[in-house]
C-alpha cells in the first residue's frame, strides 16, 4: 500500500485552484457474486480473483496519483465501480489522505457505478441532498449521481452530476434512444436545479429583487462530467442537453421585459444552455477518451466536462480556468505506461495482471473566485 503524502495540505495557490478529473475505470467489480458481474464475466471462474482486484486497484492508483504533476485530483468522478468497499480500497492505494466519498441519502441503491470522491480540505457535502438516479433501468445501478458540495473557505456551491450512459457496444443506431432518454431526463434535471417551480415563480413580484433571486438560480455552478457513450456532437449532448460549443449560446440570463418578468410559460420553456469544452480537442487527429471498435478503432471523445452558464463565466464564486481565447483548458491524461504504441489506452488483463481501463481520465481546473 502506498504511503499518504503528510504534506497534502493545499497551499494558498492550490486553494484557488481545484484539481478536477473524470475517469471511467472499466468494470471494477468486487470477487463476490453478483447478478452484474456475472453477466459480464468478472468472475473467479473466468480469471477476475482477488489477486486480479488487487493488482488492477493498484494499478489504477498509480495513475491517480500521477495526475495533475503528481498532486493528483481535488475532485474525481468515476463510473464502472461497483460498491463503496471498492471505493474504499482504491483511495486506500492513493496518496492522498483528504479524499473522502461523497454518500447520498438512505434509500438508494448499493450498486453504485458513478461515484464522486472530494476533498474534505477543500469541501463538505451536503449528503442530505445528493441522491443517485436510475434512469434507464437495465441494471440497479445510478445512471447519475448528483452531488452537492460546498467551498469550506467561500461557502460556495458546487452542483456536480457524474454520469454514465447506456452502452453503445452492441449498436450504436439501435441504442441511441436509450441514451436520448437518459439525456432527456438529466435535462430535466438540470431545470429543477436552474428554475423555480411554478408555485414560487407566480410569487414573484416584477421587481429586481425577483430578477436577482431567478438570475442567482439560473447562474448556479453545475458541472457534469462522465462517460455519455455519445460524442460532443450526437444527438443526446447537442439536442437534448442543449450543450454547445459557442459563448452566445450561454451569455443572455433572465431579462424583464416591458418591466416585467418573462410569463411563466415562457420561462418554463427557457432551454438551460450548457458549455461543451470538448469540441477544443475535436480538430486532433486521433485524439479521444477511448477508441471503439465499431467505428474501426477511430478516437471517440464519449468521456466529457459539460459546463453551466455560471460556472463558465465565473458569476457564482467559481471558474473555469481557461486559455487567453476564454476556453476552458481540457486535458486527456494519458501517461505513458497506460498508453499502447497507437495511441490507445491499455485495458486491465486478467491473464496477465496487466494494464489499466479502456478509457483515458479528462481532467481540467477550476478557480475560486475571491478566494484569498
Amino acid at each position: 500500500m502506498n504511503q499518504h503524502r503528510e504534506d497534502s495540505e493545499p497551499t494558498a495557490e492550490s486553494a484557488r485552484t481545484i484539481r478536477v478529473a473524470f475517469w471511467n475505470l472499466q468494470n471494477l467489480f468486487d470477487v463476490e457474486s453478483s447478478a452484474i458481474a456475472s453477466e459480464l464475466d468478472y468472475t473467479p471462474a473466468f480469471g477476475w480473483t482477488r489477486n486480479a482486484l488487487q493488482r488492477k486497484i493498484a494499478n489504477l492508483a498509480g495513475v491517480i496519483n500521477q495526475m495533475f504533476d503528481g498532486t493528483g485530483p481535488d475532485l474525481l468522478g468515476l463510473c464502472e465501480i461497483e460498491s463503496e468497499e471498492l471505493v474504499a480500497q482504491l483511495l486506500s492505494a492513493v496518496d492522498r489522505d483528504d479524499l473522502r466519498l461523497a454518500k447520498c441519502r438512505s434509500g438508494q441503491t448499493d450498486a453504485l457505478d458513478t461515484v464522486l470522491i472530494y476533498s474534505d480540505r477543500i469541501f463538505t457535502s451536503e449528503e442530505n441532498i445528493n441522491c443517485g438516479h436510475n434512469l434507464f433501468q437495465q441494471f440497479p445501478t445510478r445512471d447519475i449521481f448528483e452531488a452537492h458540495l460546498r467551498l469550506k473557505e467561500t461557502d460556495t456551491e458546487l452542483v456536480v452530476l457524474v454520469n454514465h450512459w447506456p452502452s453503445r457496444r452492441s449498436d450504436a443506431a439501435r441504442t441511441e434512444p436509450y441514451r436520448l432518454t437518459v439525456a432527456r431526463q438529466c435535462s430535466q434535471l438540470i431545470d429543477s436545479l436552474v428554475k423555480l417551480p411554478r408555485r414560487d415563480y407566480l410569487e414573484l413580484s416584477d421587481n429586481t429583487v425577483a430578477l436577482y433571486q431567478l438570475n442567482r438560480l439560473w447562474d448556479r455552478n453545475i458541472l457534469l462530467m462522465g462517460d455519455f457513450n455519445d460524442q460532443p456532437w450526437d444527438r443526446s449532448v447537442q439536442e437534448q442537453l442543449h450543450a454547445a460549443f459557442s459563448q452566445q449560446h450561454i451569455r443572455d440570463g433572465i431579462e424583464m421585459l416591458n418591466d416585467s418578468l418573462p410569463s411563466w410559460r415562457s420561462y418554463r420553456h427557457r432551454q438551460v444552455p450548457l458549455f461543451n469544452p470538448m469540441m477544443t480537442l475535436a480538430a486532433r487527429p486521433d485524439t479521444g477518451t477511448c477508441f471503439s471498435e465499431q467505428r474501426h478503432l477511430r478516437a471517440s471523445l464519449q468521456d466529457q466536462f459539460l459546463l453551466s452558464r455560471g460556472l463558465y463565466l465565473g458569476r457564482s464564486g467559481l471558474r473555469s480556468e481557461c486559455s487567453e481565447d476564454g476556453i476552458p483548458a481540457i486535458d486527456i491524461f494519458r501517461p505513458s505506461q497506460m498508453t499502447d504504441k497507437q495511441g490507445r489506452p491499455i485495458p486491465f488483463r486478467v491473464d496477465q495482471l496487466t494494464g489499466y481501463s479502456d478509457h483515458f481520465p479528462i481532467a481540467m481546473e477550476l478557480s475560486v473566485e475571491g478566494a484569498e
